[in-house]
């Protein structure tokens, strides 16, 4: 890949990756096996949820790793999900996702579960093509938006800080390089929650590396 074919890319009108993650205080955005409940018990705040649904049902191709994949496929599709939230959960059960995993071989559509694409390997050439028309969302994922962000590939950083300290659990940052962000947005709501909206520099999307864009399957970094 050349200098011009990177710059193309990253600075044309093109759409946008983003990640969308809740954090607590000290930076986690998932207890030591995975748990999310700590989120889950926020004070009702109406604004609050008027922006949460109006994220979920954007229409953005959601990118997944094997973990929220399997948590995303699991409430969504419940009847308690459809009873409680009809409309985001016809949104995230119908539109676009993509799954990266290495343990999945196969995926079958249902009624309430379609539109899934299924990769096993990060592969940044068919990332970008896929940004000339979508925008994209990771969600969850750590090691997916580690592997992105290291390879330079994400536009903004929408982080949920809510106001919990877990005291162990999974990094949202781990293993990635030191980088500086610019903030975009800082807003509160009156359930105790931040948003923080961030953007790299434009330095640092022009000083992408090319080696890292050759990643073989056998040098690909751990993907469930």
């Amino acid at each position: 890949m050349q200098p011009a074919y990177i710059f193309k890319y990253r600075f044309s009108y093109m759409k946008k990756i983003s990640v969308f993650n809740h954090v607590t205080l000290d930076g986690y955005f998932a207890g030591v096996n995975g748990e999310i409940d700590w989120f889950k018990s926020l004070k009702k705040d109406i604004v609050w949820e008027e922006y949460s649904h109006t994220q979920a049902r954007s229409g953005n191709t959601l990118i997944l790793g094997r973990t929220t994949y399997d948590l995303m496929k699991s409430y969504w599709t419940s009847d308690e999900a459809i009873r409680h939230d009809r409309d985001t959960a016809d949104a995230i059960n119908s539109g676009p996702k993509i799954v990266f995993s290495k343990t999945i071989d196969f995926i079958e559509e249902e009624p309430n579960w379609q539109n899934v694409r299924l990769r096993h390997n990060i592969d940044v050439d068919e990332i970008l093509r896929i940004k000339e028309d979508e925008d994209m969302t990771i969600l969850g994922s750590g090691s997916i938006v580690q592997q992105f962000a290291n390879l330079n590939l994400i536009d903004e950083y929408h982080l949920i800080v809510v106001p919990v300290s877990l005291g162990k659990g999974k990094r949202i940052f781990k293993d990635i390089e030191k980088m500086e962000l610019d903030l975009l947005e800082a807003r509160s709501f009156k359930n105790g929650l931040v948003l923080l909206r961030y953007q790299p520099p434009v330095s640092s999307l022009l000083s992408v590396a090319l080696p890292k864009f050759d990643l073989k399957p056998d040098k690909q970094p751990y993907i469930e």
